[in-house]
């Protein structure tokens, strides 16, 4: 098969065809969307093979289940569960050719290529999207328990003027945790607050010690039933107040505090809204199947439309009608999303959650992660690396220099060394980077810094299969064989040696491959289909020439080799 030069041309050429092919621009249509929060279908270009983040610029996120928030005991369900989450909302984030994949048993590698907000895409990544529906409280259980809190706060010698004679005062870590452990600290963990006033961090002692009792940092002006008004200023205070383990129990087991999203201006002070709630939630967002960001036709402010399956609708709908005029406050990840509203009427399949003073991009963000569902266990970044596109592009450039100058070197010194022969196995050096590029792109591959190494180490592989076959045409032209002779022997007794180092390095490069990390295993895929283009052209391409070269000289008596 293939013993005439006309089969072999076609199948050259069927080659070069396919690679071509494979290498050509193709459009890609993804999903985002729009400023009003309608999804629309967007047509990217895109040239193969695909560029890394390395080469690109964007962000590498190694992600691992935060263990401290684990509720399920089947850690291989969580990872696998969380894996698909997160492709969901990568795939709605709008990111073309993003890596999202499982490493080991624990971890997830992110990488996202051509990304231009590193934090928005962090962000997404990371929010656990837990929804929760909970009616407010309407008995006053806050107020009629705030004497008994502050006479608890005074015992503990945590009054205004700091700690009373003759009172030892706790450690931070004591009242925090009750005396307990590290077990207390992890239960609480989820609902530590974060401070985002843009202010200095205080530590929890100092808020502690700082003066003020909870009946006068807490306002019970609120507007709403289990609604109370916090100064900014104080925010992070009474929250280390109220989660001292001898305060909080004085509250109801049936109620909670969860606190706003974030600081409201009402006149000329600043607030946080602290809200008490019932703990039982009337529903959660597993029956979620669709989210929708807009705006409100009334306040032009943004809003996130929520549609629930029928089970969902049902349950909601009956629920909601047992609570007509009550209050219920929309929580996501245990945070008050806007004023909580009144039930006017039985809610069944859809509802409207109110973002107030964020932006419509932050509405389209929650609404992606909303529909994607929520994660079994939130995420924590073990790893980050950032690529900027300015990087990405002088690594490009870098890693095609390196290669142009491996190459020319490799040709003026086959030319040189090898003369005519040496000038047919740079040609079929051209066809080898062609059939090397097209088999990248015909596997979808992702083209990294280590990979160009290894298209580059590919190169010498490929030249040193030439090297083997010409040495053995040499020896065979010094026994006074004739040119057609010497070159069939030459071929055929270099095969072997080609054959099994070639394959010593595939199995090398397969062992990479598997137990490597992201760029190991770009430096493995380049270099395992480098390898394959070599013996293609070494063997098949090269031949092909000097058997052109014969044919079109059948009367040669010597070889310029």
């Amino acid at each position: 098969m293939f013993t005439t030069i006309r089969s072999r041309i076609i199948l050259i050429a069927v080659l070069v065809l396919v690679s071509v092919y494979n290498l050509l621009p193709r459009e890609v249509t993804i999903r985002v969307r729009t400023e009003t929060g309608a999804m629309k279908d967007t047509t990217v270009t895109i040239f193969p093979p695909n560029k890394g983040l390395d080469l690109k610029g964007g962000m590498h996120l190694g992600l691992e289940l935060d263990e401290s928030e684990r509720v399920s005991t089947d850690p291989a369900r969580d990872i696998d569960l969380a894996l698909t989450i997160l492709r969901k909302r990568i795939d709605e984030f709008g990111v073309a050719e993003p890596l999202i994949q499982k490493v080991g048993n624990n971890r997830i590698v992110v990488e996202l290529a051509g990304i231009d907000d590193p934090n928005r895409a962090k962000a997404i990544v990371q929010q656990a999207a837990f929804l929760e529906f909970k009616i407010t409280d309407e008995t006053g259980a806050l107020e009629n328990v705030l004497p008994a809190m502050d006479r608890v706060i005074r015992r503990l010698g945590l009054d205004i003027g700091g700690t009373s004679p003759g009172v030892q005062q706790p450690s931070a870590v004591e009242l925090l945790l009750g005396g307990g452990g590290t077990d207390s600290a992890a239960a609480d963990s989820a609902s530590t607050p974060q401070d985002t006033t843009g202010q200095d961090t205080i530590r929890v002692a100092d808020n502690l010690l700082v003066g003020g009792t909870l009946a006068r940092l807490i306002s019970t002006t609120g507007f709403v039933p289990g609604e109370y008004l916090v100064p900014e200023t104080a925010y992070l205070r009474v929250d280390s107040l109220l989660r001292i383990p001898d305060v909080r129990r004085l509250l109801p087991r049936d109620l909670e505090f969860r606190w706003n999203f974030e600081p409201t201006d009402v006149g000329s002070q600043r607030y946080r809204f602290l809200y008490v709630l019932q703990k039982d939630a009337i529903m959660n967002g597993e029956h979620l199947v669709d989210a929708q960001a807009g705006l409100d036709q009334v306040t032009n402010g943004p809003i996130v439309t929520f549609e629930l399956d029928r089970t969902g609708g049902r349950r909601f709908g009956r629920l909601t009608q047992a609570h007509v005029g009550d209050y219920m406050a929309i929580l996501l990840d245990n945070r008050v999303q806007g004023q909580p509203p009144v039930i006017q009427s039985r809610i069944d399949r859809r509802g409207q959650i109110t973002l107030d003073g964020r932006s419509i991009t932050e509405a389209r963000d929650l609404a992606l992660t909303l529909k994607a569902g929520a994660l079994p266990i939130p995420l924590k970044i073990v790893e980050e690396i950032q690529v900027g596109a300015s990087l990405g592009e002088d690594s490009k450039r870098a890693g095609m220099t390196a290669g142009l100058v491996g190459m020319l070197l490799v040709v003026i010194i086959m030319i040189s060394y090898y003369h005519m022969a040496g000038a047919v196995a740079v040609l079929a050096l051209g066809f080898y980077l062609l059939f090397t590029m097209g088999g990248l792109a015909a596997i979808n591959a992702t083209l990294t810094l280590p990979g160009l190494a290894g298209l580059v180490l590919s190169i010498g592989i490929a030249v040193d299969a030439n090297v083997l076959i010409f040495e053995r045409i040499r020896e065979e032209l010094a026994l006074g064989k004739t040119v057609r002779l010497a070159i069939d022997e030459g071929f055929a007794h270099a095969m072997s040696a080609i054959v099994d180092s070639n394959i010593s390095t595939i199995l090398t490069a397969m062992f990479l491959f598997q137990f490597g990390t992201g760029p190991v295993k770009g430096f493995a895929v380049t270099l395992i289909m480098g390898i394959l283009a070599s013996m293609v052209t070494a063997i098949f391409v090269t031949r092909t020439f000097f058997m052109i070269w014969i044919d079109r000289k059948p009367a040669m008596t010597t070889l310029s080799i």
